[in-house]
């Protein structure tokens, strides 16, 4: 998913990055994987939709990040770069950049439950890309950090059983606060890889406020 940002960064959709008329004015915004080796002096990021952003202006970012994190960037198209296999690639500005949760599935034991919690929270959306499942939350906290994961129970999969299992956790830290607050958390969906086949249905639920029950139904194709 990626969003355009014009003037003062209000998001709208529908612009297409590759139409060369590339303005300082002008940011777009959208998920990406940073891609940096263990001693390199730079980074790429792969956003989610193709696109591969070369940031040029912005050295200090390199020790802030590593090597596969999730982050939710914000840039300016500085220039296109030139690449034999003509995929989308671009010199960037990096206007701001927010790092997001990125987790696997977790395997839950009677030993972790409490750890793990099983507090509500609000699904606002949800959607998958590149193997990734991503999520727009809302809880209620302000002063504790609080846990989400995806878990699933011990044992093989096996998806001729029907869809996989699966539960969105969340723990607040016993935090009984009461201002709303939204976040991003995405998971890497590849523990769900079950050799000879190309995809695996699953199901996920999580308990939501006022005793109402999230459920999604999706396929992770490989």
């Amino acid at each position: 998913i990626l969003f355009a940002a014009v003037a003062l960064f209000s998001f709208f959709t529908g612009c297409d990055l590759d139409d060369n008329d590339y303005s300082l004015d002008n940011a777009w915004v959208g998920f990406g994987l940073v891609k940096k080796e263990a001693s390199a002096a730079s980074f790429t990021i792969a956003m989610d939709d193709g696109e591969v952003l070369y940031p040029s202006t912005n050295p200090e970012l390199v020790t802030e990040v590593l090597n596969n994190e999730r982050v939710l960037v914000n840039f300016t198209i500085l220039g296109n770069k030139e690449n034999p296999d003509h995929d989308e690639q671009y010199y960037v500005r990096i206007n701001s950049l927010k790092k997001i949760l990125y987790k696997g599935i977790f395997t839950i034991t009677p030993a972790k439950e409490d750890s793990i919690g099983n507090d509500p929270i609000s699904v606002k959306d949800k959607w998958i890309k590149n193997g990734i499942l991503n999520f727009e939350l809302k809880y209620y906290g302000g002063e504790k950090v609080h846990f989400i994961n995806l878990v699933k129970a011990p044992g093989n999969i096996d998806p001729s059983a029907g869809p996989v299992q699966l539960e969105l956790r969340h723990n607040n830290n016993d935090e009984g606060g009461q201002v709303p607050l939204s976040a991003f958390v995405s998971f890497d969906l590849s523990a769900l890889k079950v050799a000879g086949r190309t995809s695996t249905p699953f199901k996920i639920t999580a308990k939501g406020f006022d005793g109402k029950t999230f459920e999604y139904t999706g396929e992770y194709k490989y």
